[in-house]
C-alpha cells in the first residue's frame, strides 16, 4: 500500500501533460500502483475536458492549486469503488532493457550504488539516475542544491519523513536534511530526477563536496 503520494500540483501538470519526461514517468509508475491517485487523475482529465469545451484554455482560466485541492479533498471523501488497475507494461524493464537487478550499478559511497540513466532522456535538463541502498544499509547524510523528485522501485527506506515502501512518491528540497537507510531484507531501489547535484552533510563526506556532480 502506497502512503506517500505526489502533491495535487503534480498531478494536474501530469494531467495536463506539461512534466519533464522522467518525472512523468515518476508519476506513471506510482499511479500504476495507487489506486487513489489513478483516480484523482481520473477526475483531474475529465474537468479537463469539461473546461475546454467550455472556454478556451488560457494562463488566466486555470483554476488555481488552492481549487484543486478542494476538488480532491472531494474525491477523497466518496466512497464509490476505484476501478481496477489496468494490465500496463513494465516500463522500468522498457526503459532499462533489462531487471533492475541485473544493471551494471557502479559502487558510490558505503551503501549506495548507481546509474546514470539521462542520456535515456533525450533534449532534458534533469540528471535522472537509479539508486540502490544495499539491505540495511545507510546513504551518507545529505541535503539538495536544488529538488530531488523520488519513487521506489523495490524494497523500503526510512528518513525523518517516515518509511517509504515501494511505489511511495517522495520530492525533497533544501529544506530536507536526512540519511536515508534501506530497511526490509531487500536492497532499495529508487528512481530519483535531480535538478542539481546533492549536498554532502556529513562530518567527512562533506569533504567530497567539490567532487558531486
Amino acid at each position: 500500500m502506497t502512503r506517500h503520494h505526489p502533491e495535487s500540483t503534480s498531478l494536474m501538470e501530469f494531467s495536463a501533460g506539461t512534466l519533464s519526461d522522467p518525472h512523468a514517468l515518476c508519476i506513471r509508475l506510482h499511479l500504476e500502483k495507487c489506486a487513489l491517485c489513478r483516480s484523482r487523475v481520473d477526475t483531474l482529465e475529465s474537468l479537463g475536458a469539461v473546461m475546454l469545451e467550455q472556454q478556451p484554455l488560457t494562463d488566466s482560466s486555470v483554476p488555481a492549486a488552492s481549487t484543486f485541492d478542494a476538488i480532491l479533498a472531494r474525491i477523497d471523501s466518496e466512497t464509490a469503488p476505484v476501478k481496477s488497475p489496468q494490465q500496463r507494461q513494465d516500463l522500468i524493464k522498457k526503459l532499462l532493457g533489462c531487471d533492475i537487478n541485473d544493471l551494471p550499478w557502479k559502487r558510490q559511497l558505503g551503501d549506495v550504488s548507481m546509474l546514470d540513466v539521462t542520456d535515456r532522456f533525450p533534449g532534458q535538463k534533469e540528471r535522472v539516475v537509479l539508486q540502490k541502498l544495499s539491505s540495511g544499509g545507510k546513504a551518507p547524510a545529505h541535503t539538495h542544491r536544488g529538488t530531488e523528485t523520488t519513487i521506489v522501485l523495490q524494497g523500503a527506506f526510512s528518513d525523518n519523513n517516515g518509511i517509504f515502501n515501494q511505489w511511495d512518491f517522495a520530492v525533497l528540497d533544501h529544506n530536507d536534511n536526512h540519511r536515508p537507510v534501506a530497511v526490509g531484507h531487500e536492497d532499495c531501489i529508487t528512481l530519483s530526477v535531480l535538478s542539481a547535484p546533492l549536498k554532502l552533510t556529513g562530518t567527512f563526506t562533506r569533504l567530497l563536496n567539490p567532487f558531486m556532480s
